[in-house]
């Protein structure tokens, strides 16, 4: 198990030396995979409060202030993948918890939940599905028993049961199956919605909502990692059917931005040094080629990841970031916006920065 999942206890609860660090190293983990986080409360699940002006009725993550300026205001729509921001939080406030944003990390997480609760009438234990008479639901208690119908009726095996991806037991007994999002579409949450589902006690964590990162401690427990995998697999197709049966999808007339892959704006930030007219030129340049995931022809996309290769090109070559770190970058937004085109992203990677290379770009304010 990495170190970033184990955590030291003491008989008082109180964080010892090693627990006082551990948060820190969580949260550099999971950022080191793409996945941007942001401080819970301490000891619970819950973000970490806002400040004063923040918690006046009415006031909103738009626009604040706030996140701009590096504060944890507004839970996860403050979640970032800047290490020297993830330092400054959990470095000062190390019992602090982490919590990650699912959306901007392509995350689509399986909640189930083991509560004690009256089981539903056949008809509500499946969303969209009849339970016919016939089947024998004796036993069924908790979200692994519903998932588990849901799965053998499409002749798949649970979630619950999947070793190939990161899943992790919950302190009230519960398991959160984390798998990746791979085809660009915007996965909503099931919590907060009031109207979806995947199946009676099991909800979805996604876009709008965070999840708790594994080795995360609260008053009630460890959010505990099953199994030796440690990442997220992709999501299986089935389930991704499921999901879009099922309402998981934004409403066909609200556009569903694609964002810069994670990966890639990882790959900026540990780079750039987190520069600000650096970081805004490249978001710019990767997000436009991002955004031709929402058609496969009449984007542009020939010409904008040459644009964006020869830009980085100039970048490299007046030394604001590595080579390496810029071309992982191209590739990874390429790959999400034009998936299964690897060679042919690649060869326009690669003459773009080789051009971009012969003209350094300086920005001017360097380090």
């Amino acid at each position: 198990m990495p170190a970033e999942l184990r955590f030291s206890r003491s008989d008082s609860g109180q964080p010892t030396p090693e627990r006082s660090v551990a948060g820190l190293r969580l949260a550099r983990w999971c950022a080191s995979n793409g996945w941007p986080v942001h401080p819970l409360a301490a000891g619970r699940k819950t973000p970490a409060a806002n400040c004063g002006n923040c918690s006046t009725p009415g006031h909103t993550h738009k626009g604040c202030a706030c996140i701009a300026a590096g504060r944890w205001c507004h839970g996860f729509h403050a979640a970032t993948l800047d290490y020297s921001r993830i330092d400054q939080w959990w470095g000062h406030n190390p019992a602090l918890g982490v919590g990650v944003a699912c959306g901007p990390a392509d995350l689509v997480v399986i909640d189930i939940d083991a509560h004690h609760a009256e089981v539903p009438s056949r008809d509500r234990i499946l969303p969209g599905i009849e339970i016919a008479e016939h089947i024998d639901l004796t036993g069924l208690a908790t979200g692994y028993h519903s998932l588990a119908v849901l799965a053998a009726l499409r002749g798949e095996n649970s979630p619950a049961q999947d070793t190939s991806t990161l899943r992790v037991r919950t302190p009230s007994g519960g398991t959160h199956v984390w798998y990746r999002a791979t085809d660009g579409r915007r996965w909503q949450c099931s919590t907060g919605s009031g109207k979806r589902a995947l199946a009676w006690q099991v909800d979805i964590r996604a876009h709008g909502g965070y999840i708790i990162a594994p080795g995360t401690t609260t008053s009630a427990g460890t959010y505990t990692p099953i199994g030796t995998a440690r990442k997220p697999a992709p999501l299986p197709p089935w389930l991704a059917q499921e999901l879009q049966r099922t309402g998981h999808l934004p409403a066909a007339h609200i556009p569903a931005p694609r964002p810069v892959p994670p990966r890639a704006r990882q790959a900026v930030l540990a780079a750039g040094g987190g520069q600000e007219k650096m970081s805004r030129l490249l978001t710019a340049l990767l997000a436009d080629v991002a955004a031709c995931a929402h058609s496969s022809e009449g984007t542009g996309f020939t010409e904008k990841l040459n644009r964006a290769a020869y830009t980085l090109g100039g970048l490299v070559a007046a030394g604001y970031l590595s080579d390496e770190a810029a071309e992982q970058a191209l590739r990874d937004t390429a790959e999400a916006a034009r998936p299964g085109q690897t060679q042919r992203s690649g060869q326009i990677i690669r003459s773009g920065m080789t051009a971009g290379a012969q003209r350094p770009l300086h920005l001017g304010g360097r380090r």
